[in-house]
């Protein structure tokens, strides 16, 4: 724990670190109280739970002695830092944090968190005579974006729910607002549907698994699979709304679209491919079996949509939209008439025609419609957010037509790529970017005039599973380098080459990683992978056949 509040290792790094009027140390102690005021209570259960068990500090309900206060301020500290903004003050009387509205509060809880040292993010106190102390001070923070991500794809790899709730809180400590919440693919449907029962009955397992890349020639040969109930979607939306994070749900169209057609085979191209002999597919890559452009896909959509609008109450609704081969589409007679009948022109058009559909329903239902950045395609649904994915010029091409972006390039915050050139890293697939170049990483692209970047409303690290079939394996991928991303999106920063590169290193040493230790995040040390992930085999060397590694 730092003794001085203006040099303390907190990440992200907050707006302003101010020293008090007179130095001094807070005790917390047995009479440390809870002032919770309205619209705080989420928080104050969140310290208890968290907090108040590592400390061993009951925090009970009280307004004299040592107190910690917590307060919306929506008309002071809203208007100046917006309503994720927050103001933690520590001084004699005790700390207090105002936010400009309850997830501000929240996010001050996170810093007081972090000012309390690792220990505060075990589970139980290490030392019962513990002294917890706090410098006197003030910090003074907010959002540079509202869009805060990182998608987790459990489509490839299903993940257990209580990974999912795990992931969530990771994200809270890290001040992250979206859980993007990759539901379906070729390779499996992760949600119930309780109009379509197949979908979870048959198309949420697979026979077998591809082992690493695609142009590996080993397989696990064990069914692979799972899916969430409802009730589970309800408790991880709930569960995510506690700690202001908000989970936007993916389900794909029309492309990546494998797992449904093989359990409804009607939602495919019948006149081209005989797809009542389709499974759940069981390797990786972009797959031709594309939906087909009828009504019966249209409503069979609408469906599964309806029900997920009743478990998902994010504004934003993620429709996928890439990588859609449009091979059977040439080739189906249906699928040409559809055009022509359309007007739309070609392929691309239809697939405009296709997205623009949901477009609307969702927009008549009150939600806005992003996908990735294929979307563009043919022409952008006029209320659609794109997913940049494929470098910066999708989102660039969309913000100059006045929609919202979400930044995400693989060539920058793909987290399932290598952290390091050579043949050390397990699966060494994609590009190389390292912790650096991640911290490096700058969303809004140069080229944007000033009222053209208002449309970045953020950015996310994407993980996807092809090769992350575990919580260790997601973990060492992830970490620290979401820990980058998250300084990235929350703080003010100066531009990638200004950056204070030695002193971000500085917080994660002195402090982040014993925080991540604490939370039994195994990340990717700085010194390389561990012995053990150095094992041979698929997972670590390059596999013969694969694309060199970029």
């Amino acid at each position: 724990m730092t003794s001085s509040l203006t040099t303390a290792p907190l990440l992200p790094a907050p707006l302003r670190l101010l020293p008090p009027a007179t130095p001094g140390t807070l005790v917390l102690d047995g009479g440390t109280v809870l002032d919770a005021g309205p619209g705080t209570a989420a928080t104050a259960r969140w310290l208890r739970s968290t907090v108040g068990a590592a400390t061993g500090l009951g925090l009970p309900d009280g307004e004299h002695g040592t107190v910690l206060r917590l307060r919306v301020d929506a008309e002071g500290i809203g208007a100046r830092l917006g309503a994720e903004g927050y103001v933690l003050t520590a001084g004699p009387e005790g700390v207090r944090v105002d936010g400009g509205g309850p997830a501000g509060v929240f996010w001050g809880a996170q810093t007081l968190r972090q000012l309390l040292g690792p220990e505060a993010f075990r589970r139980a106190p290490l030392d019962a005579g513990h002294t917890w102390r706090l410098p006197y001070g003030t910090v003074e923070d907010a959002p540079r974006f509202g869009w805060r991500g990182h998608l987790l794809d459990v489509a490839r790899h299903f993940m257990p729910k209580d990974d999912v709730l795990r992931t969530i809180d990771l994200l809270a400590a890290h001040k992250l607002n979206v859980l993007h919440f990759h539901l379906s693919d070729d390779q499996g449907w992760r949600v119930e549907i309780k109009r379509y029962p197949r979908l979870t009955e048959a198309a949420s397992w697979r026979r077998r698994t591809k082992r690493g890349h695609r142009a590996s020639p080993l397989w696990d040969e064990t069914p692979h699979g799972g899916f969430y109930t409802q009730d589970d979607i309800r408790e991880i939306v709930a569960y995510a709304a506690e700690r202001h994070v908000t989970v936007v749900p993916e389900i794909d169209i029309p492309g990546h679209s494998q797992a449904a057609i093989s359990a409804y085979p009607e939602l495919g191209n019948q006149d081209v491919v005989d797809t009542t002999a389709l499974d759940v597919w069981d390797t990786w890559g972009v797959n031709p079996n594309v939906l087909a452009p009828t009504d019966t896909v249209l409503r069979f959509y609408e469906g599964v949509f309806e029900e997920l609008l009743d478990l998902f109450p994010s504004a934003f609704v993620h429709v996928g939209g890439d990588e859609c081969p449009k091979d059977q589409w040439r080739a189906s007679a249906l699928a040409q008439a559809r055009i022509a009948e359309l007007g739309v022109g070609d392929e691309d058009g239809l697939q405009s025609w296709f997205i623009g559909h949901f477009d609307q329903w969702l927009t008549a239902r009150g939600r806005r419609l992003i996908g990735w950045d294929e979307i563009l395609e043919g022409g952008l649904a006029p209320g659609a957010t794109v997913s940049s994915w494929r470098g910066y010029s999708g989102g660039i091409a969309a913000a100059r037509a006045g929609h919202d972006v979400v930044m995400c390039p693989e060539q920058q915050v793909y987290l399932d790529h290598r952290q390091a050139p050579g043949e050390d890293e397990p699966v060494p697939i994609g590009f190389v970017r390292t912790l650096e170049d991640v911290y490096r990483f700058e969303p809004v692209p140069p080229q944007l005039t000033a009222e053209e970047a208002r449309h970045v409303i953020g950015t996310q690290g994407n993980s996807w599973s092809e090769v992350m079939d575990s919580r260790e394996r997601r973990d060492y991928q992830t970490f620290p380098r979401l820990a980058a991303l998250a300084e990235v999106a929350w703080s003010t920063l100066p531009a990638p080459a200004a950056r204070d590169w030695p002193g971000f290193e500085h917080r994660m040493d002195t402090a982040h990683y014993a925080r991540l230790d604490a939370l039994g995040v195994a990340y990717r040390p700085a010194s390389g992978p561990h012995p053990w992930q150095r094992r041979p085999g698929v997972l670590g060397r390059p596999i013969e056949g694969a694309p060199p590694n970029v």
